[in-house]
């Protein structure tokens, strides 16, 4: 689950076991107190952050469950506040203190090539110290090398006690491959790209067109 979807669907949805935010970064009960962290390490967040800077992203920060931000007008901060229903916080610079705790850096942009491309520099320059994927078009998440979300599914296998090949899981992103590769049934939204299509098992309808009501009923129902 995304993390700015957490406050969203938990009460709603009753939720009642461990929910995983920031691609696998963070696991919280429902209460969202934390049960445990991936951190990025220092010198790879460091890095991270001058790459998406450097290639003209705006740059956020999560330590913990602070949201952090240098420019609070900057693209998509406004939608973020909107769907996580609170605001960043907003700091003049991004500090060691803070970068030691990161558990996620997002670089955004409503230039996507931008953000593709960055994708693509900082996936080479960091390796194996770190994962870097668009979880949407406009954003670059990084995140610890085991931080992703084929470990999250790993995790909630092992603590619900249920086999990976009795998930289901759907998606629309490149960074859901990974939970893809690894669950019984994944299903690839109607909007997703045609490689992240290639990777599923099944294509639902889009979400402008209830795509993932149509999976649950024609594919886990």
């Amino acid at each position: 689950m995304a993390r700015n979807m957490l406050p969203v669907l938990i009460a709603p949805l009753a939720i009642d076991t461990p929910v995983a935010g920031f691609n696998g970064g963070l696991f919280v009960h429902p209460d969202l107190s934390i049960i445990e962290q991936k951190l990025l390490p220092l010198d790879a967040a460091k890095q991270a952050l001058d790459l998406v800077v450097s290639h003209g992203l705006d740059g956020w920060v999560y330590a913990g469950n602070e949201w952090l931000v240098r420019n609070p007008k900057a693209p998509h901060v406004d939608r973020e506040g909107r769907t996580v229903r609170f605001g960043p916080k907003v700091v003049k610079a991004f500090d060691d203190d803070m970068l030691s705790r990161a558990v996620k850096i997002v670089g955004v942009s409503d230039d996507l090539d931008r953000v593709r491309q960055c994708e693509g520099y900082v996936q080479k320059a960091l390796g194996s110290r770190a994962t870097a994927a668009r979880s949407q078009p406009y954003y670059l998440d990084v995140t610890n090398r085991d931080a992703n979300k084929g470990f999250v599914l790993d995790y909630l296998s092992r603590e619900l006690g249920i086999p990976p090949s009795e998930i289901a899981t759907i998606g629309d992103q490149p960074n859901d491959v990974l939970m893809f590769k690894r669950s019984g049934l994944s299903i690839a939204m109607g909007n997703a790209s045609e490689d992240v299509k290639r990777q599923a098992t099944a294509v639902t309808d889009s979400y402008d067109h209830e795509g993932f009501a149509k999976a649950v009923e024609q594919f886990v129902l």
